[in-house]
């Protein structure tokens, strides 16, 4: 039974074999006869079938995949991308490029700035093209053209896809294509275009004659046009800010005979920068060339041509919307050595002058190394004598010191002098003289030394300098040392007016002791003297004497090598207890030591009165161990020191003397210590200036100014410790870079605030645009990025804000000759579109008439673009684009 059973299935096995096979075989029939045999086809149909292979691989890829597969990205598109291929038919090589959308466009935003010429066109959203691959731009011939697009046509057709083909004809300069794409089985979309490169028709600059045009295109003859036709109509305009006519300037906007030569002397050219805060030190490019402003007017739909005219005398106030770009120096991504001069140009020098620095001894040393070279070197590297004096002159000019408080909460930090002070407005100076070398510098900076000597020795007061009783230990040194020498003159000028008034000297009469008291600021609360019954009162003490940093540190090393052995760290100590001890007992003549020790250091009297504040009389109580001891130093100075109020008093403080340690300071500084000084100075005071700029506080501009001092204050504290030189000069670089990208910014905020000051909204968002834009360039590093990108987006201007836009288009002058000759309509403020752009288009529903269809594609009620033309010129160019869709 099992073996009856198993022959039968072994039979039904067999017969399904057989069937399997003769299913194979027919198929490799059918294989066979759809077998292309090249053998016998012609490179013709060899390059179509190439087209149609290509072609099915990226229709079966899809848009993801191809981008997967290293689609590049077109620029400046962002939602746009290109994948190509290169084809040989016969001697030519040929390139194909399908340009595919990453997301689908919506139907109304052709006039979106993401659109590609031939989007915008012809009315599609993804299309090929195929032209000749070679360098010198081969022309095509409308045979070789018409052959190449038949070819893409055939392949397409075959592989299903309704991609639209576009071939270039005639000069490829001309941008004249011809197309076409199947749109089924029923309909096929042809696509034409060509340009007018020379004058165009008067009848064509109008909107008239252009509708007339678009009409033609679906009508034998004029007397074949409807009555009324259904034209769909939108329209973009593209107006630019007429450029600066700095020729015809004048200082009247009204007059109208020319300047004489004198006249143009005495009446310098007005810039755009003349009050700003950085145009005392140089004039900067104006970063804005320009507005474009485009103004689009939606579709609308006309049947009549008369009804073109009315738009055409429309005002441009009449657009559905208007968008305002803003044309930018390239001057701003280009990080070319020259190609910007500002501050941070100029530090970047200083900051090469401090790297020459490091090893010198001696400022003198540059300059006689500058006097051995030969004249052109010498005149290259430092300035003439008559510029060393301009310089001289205007830094000593008798100017108040009313420094500019900065107003960025870490300017103080950076250990620099304010811009307006005498150091500051000389490391600002030495940022311009020459080419800011060291050699020019050491060369200043000694004339400067020179000029502060002079005005020392005739006790001239030092310009640019505060009149203070203080001295600002949060700056640098020098300026320090200036504001201690600008104190010494104030006194030294005091004492001379005293001798002149025969001053007489009571300290130098020491028997003269007068009982009364002097030079009280008050009574004591709470205290009386030991052996009378009297108030204690407060003398007024000369305050301590005035010191700069380098006097103070070394005051603690005085105070660490004695202070222990003698209980006071110096004669300076000794002369401060003295005067204080000679006030009190003017002030208290009935005073002993204990008593001043109860009043001036409570800790040394060890008092023994009850602590419920109800003391008696006589306060009860002794020294301390310290000052009771045999030969103590403050005793002996008690007994010596005279009744003197301070108004009696020799000052603390020697002028003379101390004026001469200034000048000393300043005249054997080192090269090393004068640079360090002078970068902290320079950055600080350069960002100070450029912080008192005008920019509407634009909030991203607002942080980068802030985050720049952030940045300053980090670098430049490295001065204070033992940095290694190299690693200090490639900080100092960076913070250079740092800075130029953020004075850049700063420039170009100050020129939109001032150019849209009525619209701060649309200034906000175009600064904004242009911030994102430039963002990716704002690194720290030494390198120049490359930036080829170009900044394209427009900002929506609001209805109320189109005054403030307009503005921006005075009305031309009767001596501009290039506006007096009007081609096209649609004036603003009597300027005409720099670029029209307009789309036509007539749509009919697939059931009616010449387009009706047997085979049902699409629903009755659905509407088919059968026309569409796009337009795009000016008075001296045309381009126009047609695509037709027929039915086959």
């Amino acid at each position: 039974m099992a073996s009856t059973s198993s022959s039968r299935y072994a039979k039904h096995r067999r017969i399904g074999e057989d069937d399997e096979l003769e299913e194979v075989e027919e198929e490799a029939e059918e294989e066979l006869e759809r077998f292309d045999d090249f053998t016998i086809a012609s490179s013709w149909e060899k390059f179509i079938s190439e087209i149609e292979a290509i072609c099915r691989q990226w229709l079966a890829d899809g848009a993801k995949i191809l981008m997967q597969k290293g689609a590049e990205g077109v620029p400046p598109f962002e939602n746009l991308y290109m994948i190509k291929r290169e084809l040989k038919h016969g001697k030519r090589v040929y390139s194909m490029e399908y340009h595919f959308m990453k997301s689908a466009k919506g139907q109304n935003s052709y006039w979106d700035d993401d659109t590609h010429s031939m989007q915008l066109s012809f009315g599609v959203d993804e299309f090929l093209i195929i032209a000749p691959l070679s360098a010198s731009g081969v022309i095509l011939d409308d045979p070789e053209s018409t052959k190449l697009l038949s070819s893409v046509a055939i392949a397409l057709s075959n592989c299903g896809s309704n991609w639209p083909a576009f071939v270039p004809v005639h000069d490829p300069s001309r941008k004249a294509y011809i197309g076409i794409q199947n749109l089924g089985t029923v309909f096929t979309r042809r696509f034409e275009a060509d340009r007018i490169g020379s004058q165009v028709p008067i009848r064509l600059m109008h909107l008239e004659g252009l509708h007339e045009l678009f009409l033609s295109k679906f009508v034998l003859s004029s007397s074949d046009f409807p009555a009324r036709v259904k034209v769909h109509f939108s329209m973009k305009l593209s107006y630019k800010t007429p450029e600066y006519d700095h020729d015809n300037e004048t200082l009247d906007s009204e007059a109208t005979e020319p300047l004489t030569e004198n006249e143009v002397v005495n009446h310098p050219r007005k810039l755009w920068d003349d009050d700003c805060p950085w145009a005392e030190w140089y004039s900067a490019e104006d970063p804005v060339k320009g507005f474009e402003l485009t103004a689009i007017w939606g579709e609308r739909t006309f049947e009549e041509t008369l009804e073109m005219a009315e738009v055409e005398n429309a005002s441009s106030f009449d657009a559905d919307s208007w968008f305002l770009h803003p044309v930018v120096s390239r001057y701003m991504v280009d990080d070319s050595i020259g190609k910007f001069v500002g501050f941070a140009s100029q530090l970047h020098l200083l900051v090469n002058a401090y790297e020459s620095s490091v090893e010198a001894q001696f400022l003198e040393d540059f300059v006689a190394d500058t006097s051995g070279q030969d004249n052109a070197k010498s005149t290259a590297t430092v300035p003439p004598p008559s510029v060393i004096d301009r310089v001289m002159k205007d830094l000593f000019s008798d100017e108040t010191g009313n420094y500019m408080e900065a107003e960025n909460k870490y300017s103080r930090a950076m250990r620099g002098a304010p811009a307006d002070s005498l150091f500051g407005q000389f490391c600002l100076h030495a940022l311009w003289f020459g080419n800011c070398n060291i050699c020019a510098i050491a060369t200043l900076w000694i004339d400067f030394v020179r000029e502060i000597r002079w005005c020392w020795e005739e006790s001239e007061r030092l310009p640019r300098m505060k009149s203070t009783s203080s001295i600002d230990l949060s700056s640098c040194l020098i300026h320090q040392k200036l504001q201690m020498l600008t104190i010494c003159i104030e006194r030294k000028r005091s004492l001379n007016r005293e001798k002149g008034t025969g001053y007489k000297d009571e300290t130098s009469n020491s028997t003269a002791v007068n009982k009364s008291r002097k030079g009280s600021a008050g009574v004591v609360p709470k205290m009386m003297l030991l052996n009378t019954f009297q108030e204690m009162h407060a003398p007024y003490t000369q305050d301590a004497p005035l010191m700069t940093e380098d006097m103070h540190e070394e005051r603690l090393h005085a105070a660490e090598a004695f202070g222990n052995a003698i209980g006071l760290s110096g004669q300076l100590e000794r002369d401060i207890l003295c005067s204080d001890m000679s006030a009190f007992k003017a002030a208290n003549p009935d005073a002993v030591f204990e008593d001043f020790i109860r009043w001036h250091s409570p800790g040394e009297w060890l008092s023994e009165d009850k602590t419920d504040g109800n003391a008696g009389w006589p306060p009860k109580g002794k020294l301390s161990h310290r000052m009771s001891q045999h030969g103590n130093v403050w005793r002996k100075i008690w007994n010596d020191a005279l009744p003197l109020p301070v108004s009696e008093q020799k000052s603390l403080l020697d002028p003379v003397r101390e004026g001469e340690k200034v000048l000393h300071y300043l005249e054997t500084l080192r090269p090393q210590q004068l640079l360090e000084q002078m970068v902290c100075t320079a950055f600080k005071s350069s960002a100070d200036i450029l912080n008192k700029t005008m920019y509407g506080g634009f909030k991203e501009m607002k942080t980068k100014m802030d985050r720049l001092y952030v940045t300053m204050a980090s670098t430049l504290k490295s001065f204070l410790g033992n940095s290694d030189v190299n690693d200090l000069v490639g900080g100092l670089k960076r913070l250079c870079q740092v800075f130029e990208h953020i004075e850049k910014l700063l420039i170009l905020a100050a020129s939109i605030n001032r150019k849209l000051i009525d619209a701060p909204r649309l200034a906000q968002a175009i600064f904004y645009d242009y911030y994102n834009f430039y963002l990716p360039k704002m690194g720290t590093s030494l390198e120049s990025i490359c930036y080829e990108k170009e900044f394209t987006t427009k900002e929506k201007v609001g209805m109320y804000e189109r005054d403030a836009v307009s503005n921006l288009f005075p009305p031309p002058t009767a001596n501009q000759s290039w506006r007096k000759v009007l081609s096209m309509g649609n004036l603003l403020n009597g300027h005409e579109p720099m670029q029209r752009e307009i789309i036509f288009s007539v749509q009919e529903r697939i059931s009616n008439g010449h387009y009706s269809s047997p085979t049902p594609l699409c629903t009755n009620n659905e509407k088919i673009q059968t026309h569409r033309m796009y337009i795009s010129g000016t008075s001296n160019d045309l381009w126009v684009a047609l695509s037709v869709t027929s039915w086959d």
